[in-house]
């Protein structure tokens, strides 16, 4: 077999269009939050769980199914999961309520996990060294142009055909994605069968679940009745139980002993702060715009454009600029950015200014570009080669798992800072105009988790600090020698 495949193009082409509309699933449901609740009829924190629930379960099997494309082979569980994608969003647009609506979701999130997985080792697979580089770069873009192109997409689609529609217009497109991947990708040598850790699943997965539906309801339910604490009871259970599991299994989900490099660590530690506070943008802005401004989805997605555009061309040179001056001083620079981004938007008004909008995310867009290639490999490049797939797998585990928590913790800032108003019927009820005084307070509980999103990324800086004080002193060391030899 050649180094060089004859069809890596066409593979590239496929496996970019699946990552496209996968990326694209994920952040146009945003935009449907509102008319999904209104015609469904129900509460806005069951309508959140229709963005979470893809998350929680994208989650929980991205480690788990890279694992299974050693054992199975890239291609079938490529084809496995996309299938599986594609088949769960059919019933997304027939859902008939919240759950069957959820359930989907939940399924959905699987079969993306599943086709997300192989898609670098097909990538390493079909191109040579010199050129894997500009293929990952062209598959990462598809992840900026999906977060682009879905909240217009979305506004127009729901516009003029409804909620449901942002589901059926994937179909057909995933139907010729799995019919094209059928024939062009290749079949992968097939290792060893290991066990899958089923356990670590369960618990890591129920843990999850508990914290963030005590997160979405506990301020429903009151956060000392029986239904919260004992939900916050089983967090702390099934996670402990999941950390004595991965310490004792043969084939753990987690290789816990990386927790032990002291840069991999705090690496994790900026990832978690970073992503809480960035994710948050999203959810927070569609809230206020939909909510107390009344944007239609087209207008609110337009106006979400921003949030996208810099980043394809921040993106491409972040990494350069990493290499020139160091990856933690671009991530401090972009956590400085973001987080003061952040403090801005958490001046918006009762009338809506467009400029006070747009100019924030645009410096968070540029941010992002600049500082996420650092963070990913000053944590992944912190880690043993040896471990290196585990780093990864962890890495993007602790990303998914903040972007779910960041949703449900918007929602609960926003409800806890609107208890004098009823959200879930301003959602419903989108032409019921709010009075000036009910209007203000829902504004003022947005821009105040804004300011609490901040927060995180001011801990990030924190912990950027941090990783450089580490670094300079291993750099130091390094030099000691070098002097004595030199001496």
């Amino acid at each position: 077999m050649s180094a060089v495949k004859p069809n890596k193009w066409v593979i590239l082409s496929v496996i970019t269009f699946v990552s496209f509309i996968s990326n694209l699933d994920a952040t146009i449901v945003v935009i449907g939050l509102q008319p999904i609740v209104k015609d469904l009829q129900i509460p806005i924190a069951t309508g959140m769980w229709t963005i979470t629930a893809f998350f929680i379960t994208n989650t929980v099997f991205l480690l788990p199914s890279g694992r299974w494309s050693d054992m199975f082979g890239t291609k079938r569980i490529f084809l496995w999961g996309f299938a599986l994608f594609t088949f769960a969003t059919v019933l997304c647009g027939f859902a008939n309520s919240g759950s069957t609506l959820i359930a989907a979701r939940l399924f959905q999130g699987i079969g993306a996990a599943m086709a997300m997985a192989t898609t670098t080792p097909i990538l390493m697979r079909t191109f040579p060294p010199n050129q894997l580089g500009f293929a990952l770069g062209i598959n990462n873009l598809s992840w900026v142009t999906g977060s682009l192109i879905g909240p217009v997409l979305g506004g127009v689609l729901i516009g003029e055909f409804g909620w449901r529609s942002i589901f059926f217009v994937i179909v057909p497109f995933g139907i010729i994605s799995l019919i094209a991947a059928m024939f062009v990708l290749e079949d992968s040598p097939t290792g060893e069968r290991e066990k899958t850790d089923w356990l670590g699943i369960m618990t890591f997965g129920s843990g999850l679940v508990a914290f963030l539906v005590a997160l979405s309801e506990g301020a429903t339910w009151g956060w000392t009745s029986v239904r919260t604490t004992v939900l916050f009871a089983a967090t702390i259970i099934f996670w402990a139980l999941f950390g004595y599991i991965e310490r004792k299994i043969r084939h753990p989900l987690f290789h816990l002993s990386l927790l032990s490099n002291r840069k991999y660590t705090i690496g994790l530690g900026i990832t978690m702060s970073y992503c809480i506070g960035y994710f948050s943008v999203t959810i927070l802005l569609t809230l206020y715009l939909q909510g107390a401004q009344h944007l239609s989805a087209l207008e609110t997605g337009l106006l979400l454009i921003p949030l996208s555009v810099p980043q394809l061309f921040t993106g491409p040179i972040g990494g350069k600029l990493a290499d020139r001056f160091g990856t933690v001083n671009m991530i401090l620079l972009g956590s400085f950015l973001i987080g003061i981004s952040l403090l801005l938007l958490g001046q918006l008004g009762t009338q809506l200014s467009n400029m006070a909008v747009i100019v924030p995310l645009l410096i968070i867009s540029a941010a992002t570009g600049l500082s996420w290639p650092s963070l990913a490999k000053a944590v992944l490049s912190a880690a043993p080669s040896e471990q290196a797939g585990s780093a990864s797998g962890m890495f993007w585990t602790i990303y998914n798992m903040c972007r779910a928590i960041s949703q449900a913790l918007a929602l609960l800032i926003v409800q806890l800072g609107s208890t004098s108003i009823n959200v879930t019927k301003m959602f419903s009820e989108p032409e019921a105009i709010l009075d000036a005084n009910s209007k203000s307070v829902f504004i003022n509980s947005t821009n105040m988790g804004f300011r609490f999103f901040a927060a995180f990324l001011a801990i990030s800086l924190i912990l950027g600090l941090f990783l450089m004080r580490i670094q300079q002193k291993k750099h130091l060391i390094d030099e000691i020698p070098n002097a004595e030899k030199s001496g």
